[in-house]
């Protein structure tokens, strides 16, 4: 297995998608960003009392000395869900779903003699599937701040993502097409700011179970967002 490392990947993990869904009717809707500067935007609609969809959707444009990169990736999934334990505050969400992407990364070379500067350009589209399992849990645990109380809620989430590209080239020239299977789980907080708005700090990691070149598991997951959800039970009791 390859662990997650400082290199540069074809794929950059996007920010699991984890709507806390306890019935029909739920809207939850979310931003994150990470720390290479990856956003992450998530959007989940409850059409039954066990059944949601997902849109998920992330995007990086970075400009540097030695590196440009961009990433974009847009996926859509649905499952299940549901609530179990005492008072009904801990969830369960199996979602599973597809999408696809793209990237472009230029490595710039500068010879220290002479000055002259020297290109690489890697561009890349991909396939994603991925399948993922949600713990939740809403029991209360309260952060005092400032002489306020936050209600916490806490959970992880356990995807695989099966990556697989249809195009790349290196220099504009065809070059050797990749695969690989990503095990990318993550540990969640999320601070409540008020009944609909909440603070999520993301932790995480990504390994690949190939060893590749391209579609290398270089990216873990570390991000700060927010997470809006309308229509929860909590405020309907």
């Amino acid at each position: 297995m390859l662990l997650s490392s400082c290199g540069t990947s074809a794929y950059m993990p996007n920010v699991p998608n984890v709507p806390m869904f306890t019935q029909k009717g739920e809207l939850s809707a979310g931003g994150h960003v990470t720390l290479k500067g990856n956003i992450t935007f998530n959007t989940a609609y409850a059409v039954s009392d066990h059944f949601a969809v997902l849109l998920n959707g992330a995007m990086l444009s970075s400009e540097r000395r030695k590196r440009d990169y961009r990433h974009n990736l847009l996926e859509a999934g649905g499952g299940y869900f549901t609530t179990f334990g005492p008072n009904n505050n801990r969830i369960l969400e199996v979602y599973g779903g597809f999408g696809g992407g793209s990237s472009e990364r230029t490595e710039n070379h500068e010879n220290e003699e002479t000055g002259e500067m020297t290109y690489e350009r890697h561009d890349a589209n991909f396939n994603k599937y991925f399948v993922q399992v949600n713990f939740s849990s809403k029991r209360k645990k309260n952060l005092q701040l400032l002489g306020r109380e936050f209600p916490l809620n806490y959970g992880t989430a356990l995807r695989a993502s099966y990556v697989d590209m249809h195009e790349y080239t290196l220099n504009n020239v065809p070059g050797e097409l990749e695969d690989n299977i990503f095990l990318e789980p993550i540990f969640y907080t999320r601070l409540t700011l008020n009944p609909a708005v909440q603070l999520q700090y993301t932790s995480g990691t990504n390994i690949g179970l190939k060893n590749r070149d391209i579609l290398t598991a270089s990216y873990s997951v570390f991000s700060l967002g927010f997470v809006i959800n309308v229509g929860s039970l909590e405020k309907k009791r």
